[in-house]
């Protein structure tokens, strides 16, 4: 059982909403695999989550199970979908069509929970008027107007270090009200800016230094 209204009146703790996306996707192998229900206990095994963190997380959005038989599949992957918001298409620029940018914008399956890029801005004058997996590359001069025919409030942010908070900055003049921020930099925004960083980086140096101390 599900309350759509849950969605826009409750507001997740963060670990929370950073844990959904992990059952969505092991609930969705189950789903292929034509199981009909599942357990909290059951994916717990799998992703190595307590059960009654679960239990919690999915308590949360309104769903509950059927006791001694668990969660019914098809129900829990399309509240946790809507939930999510990957049921509703977001538009996006990238801002930087470099090695990233470019790779994120060959990424199709950005698509499959919600985001669809519709164009790539940089200055390198050699990209405009290019495409990169059929989406168009524009010069960062048009970036103003294309908002305004588009409508865009999501910015995907990957240019060199240096340019992070001008960058930034220019993308909010703009129109953007929610960066992706892929650079190493901590960009600084106003307070009704959303900001999500994931620096690819920043794993990296966690992921090094976890494993010399193995060694």
């Amino acid at each position: 059982m599900y309350n759509s209204d849950s969605k826009s009146t409750i507001k997740l703790p963060e670990p929370s909403l950073r844990r959904l996306p992990w059952y969505l996707a092991y609930i969705k192998l189950l789903q292929t695999k034509g199981e009909e229900y599942v357990s909290s206990t059951q994916i717990a095994k799998e992703i190595g989550v307590d059960s009654s963190k679960i239990a919690k997380d999915l308590s949360f959005i309104n769903i509950s199970g059927k006791t001694r038989v668990g969660y019914e599949i098809n129900s829990l992957v399309a509240v946790l979908e809507e939930f999510l918001g990957f049921t509703s298409m977001h538009k996006a620029f990238i801002f930087g069509v470099g090695s990233l940018g470019a790779a994120l914008m060959q990424d199709s399956g950005l698509s499959q929970y919600g985001l669809e890029v519709v164009a790539g801005f940089d200055v390198k004058p050699e990209l405009a008027g290019t495409f990169i997996n059929h989406i168009p590359v524009y010069p960062l001069s048009q970036f103003t107007q294309k908002q305004k025919e588009l409508g865009v409030q999501i910015g995907i942010l990957t240019v060199p270090i240096d340019k992070a908070q001008s960058a930034t900055e220019e993308m909010i003049a703009g129109g953007i009200k929610a960066i992706w921020n892929f650079t190493p930099y901590r960009i600084r925004v106003p307070k009704h800016i959303v900001i999500q960083n994931t620096s690819i980086y920043a794993h990296l140096a966690v992921m090094f230094n976890r494993l010399n101390n193995i060694k």
